[in-house]
């Protein structure tokens, strides 16, 4: 959690934004290979999937493919490589996702601190929302657009978690960083199988 502080604007997004990728990162502590790829609910989303997107989600952009053009328009190359990081492929492990991922997460974090939430921007086409062509906002738009999209995917990830073993994010997140127990939840320990 991102405790109550007296900190400036950029300060609050750049903790918000690194309190979900945290979130999303402790979500795949203690899984396996194989559990890291379910998809336990209707929805075709894994553990594993939810990284990696939310990897490339952070990724600078001289680390994206293609772009969406004026008009909603993407090439199919783009669109494929975009489609790509909802899943982990045969050749790509957790482990090594969680690297990038980590990786990612303090490079965002720290342009986050670097940047004047003022200052203006061309936001490109979202053709997923029916935004077919750019729009100008401020950092401070992004930033909180930032935080409301992997807030949703932490969502995703609690609920998905929770359906492979019942693990619940504030006990995954003490585990994950190494944190003491609260009176509210003890770090996530896998479970002692049963003795006969």
């Amino acid at each position: 959690m991102y405790a109550p502080a007296v900190h400036d604007e950029i300060t609050g997004y750049a903790e918000y934004v690194d309190q979900q990728l945290e979130a999303i990162r402790a979500s795949a502590h203690g899984l396996t290979e194989e559990q890291a790829r379910l998809t336990p609910t209707r929805s075709a989303l894994s553990i594993g999937g939810i990284v990696k997107h939310t990897s490339y989600v952070i990724a600078p952009p001289d680390e994206k493919q293609g772009r969406v053009e004026e008009g909603g328009e993407i090439s199919a190359d783009a669109y494929a490589a975009f489609m790509d990081t909802f899943a982990l492929r045969a050749d790509e492990t957790l482990a090594g996702t969680i690297e990038v991922f980590d990786r990612r997460r303090v490079a965002v974090v720290e342009w986050i601190r670097s940047v004047d939430p003022a200052e203006e921007i061309t936001v490109p086409p979202a053709p997923w929302y029916g935004l077919m062509h750019s729009s100008q906002a401020t950092m401070r738009y992004s930033f909180v657009h930032f935080v409301e999209e992997l807030a949703r995917h932490a969502g995703h990830a609690d609920i998905i978690r929770e359906q492979i073993d019942g693990a619940q994010t504030g006990e995954l997140v003490l585990a994950d960083t190494g944190r003491p127990a609260t009176p509210f939840a003890q770090p996530w320990s896998a479970a002692e199988p049963a003795t006969t």
